[in-house]
């Protein structure tokens, strides 16, 4: 059996965030061929759900980098969260820095997730960055922290250098970035590699190949996981480097070229008539 794991931002979705028809076709294309696929992405399982595309397939989805694993039909298999002991050492060497950040919960994400900020102006990001109260965040009951993100402006990306000056090797943590202008960190028991091992296990399933398509630093520990490793053309180059074949962009259905065209998952009209 194969598995196929595929991030979202920059990879299955274009860049309008959304499946394209084409891409939409082979995923069902790869169930019918009986590959194992499964979304595995930075987003918050509530920032997933909302694209009408995905309601329709019925796929496992691990969610935050790993942080929580969700089968077919919905079921949390597995949650890795941070410990808040480590959220406040995190935090209180983070809010001097002038930068975003962006907190996700069990109760959700504060003062958001990334997909909704994704419109939205340095004006509008910077006020609501500088006016959040963060302190209410430790307030509420039972609260899990999965995610801290560090979000800089594209002109300021030296400040991430900063973050990671400022973490260091300390804290029990994993660092990973979805874009360029931003820091991820999550649980150490949280990456996409881990989680497809973890839910490989979980279910009692063996996969004889583990395809892995990316465009981020969040997707090189599928990458490290995987028998075959596929970089967008959006990639960054360092990516594009690490990776064992590199397809076209989201915006040109490089994740459907790869399966259909390069990887040869799908028959096509030409070898269905050899």
């Amino acid at each position: 059996m194969k598995c196929i794991s595929i991030d979202l931002d920059g990879t299955l979705l274009n860049s309008k965030h959304e499946i394209s028809e084409e891409n939409l076709q082979t995923l069902h294309d790869l169930k019918k061929q009986g590959h194992y696929v499964i979304l595995n992405t930075g987003r918050a399982l509530a920032d997933v759900i909302k694209i009408q595309a995905v309601q329709q397939l019925e796929l496992p989805i691990f969610s935050i980098n790993g942080s929580m694993l969700y089968s077919k039909s919905g079921e949390l298999l597995y949650e890795a969260n941070v410990p808040i002991s480590t959220y406040k050492e995190i935090f209180s060497r983070l809010k001097d820095l002038e930068i975003g950040i962006l907190v996700y919960t069990n109760y959700g994400g504060f003062p958001a997730t990334l997909p909704p900020l994704q419109e939205k102006s340095k004006e509008e990001l910077t006020t609501l960055f500088q006016q959040y109260d963060y302190d209410q965040i430790l307030t509420k009951n039972d609260i899990k922290i999965y995610k801290i993100m560090a979000l800089v402006y594209d002109g300021q990306l030296e400040k991430l250098e900063d973050v990671k000056k400022a973490l260091g090797n300390t804290l029990d943590i994993f660092m990973a970035a979805s874009l360029p202008n931003n820091l991820e960190l999550t649980s150490s028991e949280a990456n996409k590699g881990k989680a497809i091992l973890r839910y490989q296990k979980l279910m009692n399933l063996h996969f004889e190949e583990i395809i892995a398509i990316g465009d981020g630093g969040n997707d090189l520990g599928q990458f490290e996981v995987a028998t075959t490793s596929v970089a967008m053309g959006n990639a960054p180059a360092y990516i594009q480097n690490i990776a064992d074949v590199v397809t076209k962009t989201n915006d040109e259905d490089g994740f459907s070229y790869a399966m259909r065209h390069q990887l040869k998952l799908i028959p096509t009209s030409e070898t269905a008539n050899i």
